[in-house]
């Protein structure tokens, strides 16, 4: 009897542990269910209240996947799977469609897949390229559709005394250099000077501490940071050259050297309604004078801005921009003007 009743509690025993083995896992599996629905549900939700658009183009071809770490990493939205995994159950991933858009932080995922499967591509968007002289971005704005009126009351200084960037500039300077390049978002309502205010604040953004403490260890003022920038902005179209570029003109300042750059030297003229020319005589000379131009000459890029703050170790004076988009250096005037003779034609006889 003893043995029979020991036969029958084992299997007891074991039904108990596989029970509480089963609802163990249960517990676990549903804890696990209402944690990734909670992540999901959360990587949903708006990155935050912020409704200031960004200007986001999506590429022809991009994958779901690519799309949502591009979303992402431009803090579009939370999460780069939560936004696949939408498109994903929803069926969506054909219907995504390339373009150029524009989101806020504020939307959330579910409202930016909305806009993407509907191509509600946004078509009232305001350029300010890289490497414009005030006067361009000024005829650029009207051919934009602002009144010329508008964009002179626009570009008027004073009234951005407030923004972070105009503490750079001298008293009675323009705007030039000051405006950061970028396409901004506008309607039938929007004052030109909205456009300009959003350029400005860019700048002082990109105008970092640590970008504006490089500047001071190479012995240049915030503006004058901006104007050496500018130039190399004008002469060098390879964002991977302009690191050298800087550090020619840098090696040339402290040498006590003119800067030599066709750039400075066309601005002057054309600022005083001259044709642009390498033999008039301004202030924006620097084939004529030593030191830099007063004012920066053009819109600038991040790249040149950094480029001016880490410029690269080397030993060059001279270089040249060829005809085929590269920019060859040299260390004496004897290779430069080996390297002008093979490589610029068209160039330098402009």
């Amino acid at each position: 009897m003893g043995y029979r009743m020991h036969r029958e509690v084992q299997p007891r025993k074991a039904w108990r542990r596989l029970l509480m083995i089963a609802v163990i896992c249960v517990l676990l599996i549903s804890g696990g269910i209402i944690f990734a629905r909670h992540a999901y549900d959360a990587g949903l939700q708006p990155v935050n209240n912020d409704t200031k658009s960004q200007v986001v183009t999506i590429k022809p071809g991009s994958s779901s996947s690519a799309i949502a770490k591009q979303l992402a990493a431009q803090h579009i939205i939370r999460s780069a799977w939560a936004f696949e995994l939408y498109v994903h159950s929803k069926e969506l991933g054909s219907e995504l469609q390339a373009g150029t858009y524009a989101f806020s932080p504020s939307e959330g995922t579910v409202a930016v897949i909305k806009t993407l499967t509907k191509g509600s591509v946004t078509t009232n968007l305001v350029t300010i390229l890289p490497g414009r002289r005030l006067d361009q971005v000024r005829a650029d704005l009207i051919n934009d559709g602002f009144s010329p009126a508008a964009v002179d009351r626009a570009l008027q200084a004073d009234q951005y005394a407030d923004l972070p960037a105009l503490a750079y500039k001298p008293a009675g300077n323009s705007l030039e250099g000051l405006l950061y390049p970028d396409s901004f978002q506008k309607d039938a309502g929007t004052d030109p000077s909205i456009i300009i205010r959003e350029s400005l604040t860019e700048m002082g953004e990109h105008l970092t501490p640590s970008l504006q403490a490089s500047f001071a260890s190479e012995n240049l003022t915030t503006y004058q940071g901006l104007i050496l920038a500018s130039i190399i902005e004008k002469e060098v179209s390879k964002p991977a050259d302009r690191a050298q570029a800087a550090q020619v003109f840098l090696s040339r300042i402290k040498a006590g050297m003119m800067l030599g750059s066709d750039v400075t030297a066309f601005y002057g003229a054309i600022l005083a309604g001259k044709t642009p020319s390498v033999t008039y005589d301004s202030a924006y000379n620097t084939r004529l004078h030593t030191g830099l131009p007063p004012t920066p000459i053009s819109t600038v890029s991040d790249s040149s801005l950094q480029a001016i703050a880490h410029p690269a170790a080397t030993n060059w004076l001279y270089f040249v921009a060829g005809d085929d988009g590269t920019t060859y250096f040299s260390t004496t005037q004897q290779e430069h003007d080996a390297q002008t003779q093979k490589y610029c034609h068209k160039l330098c006889s402009e």
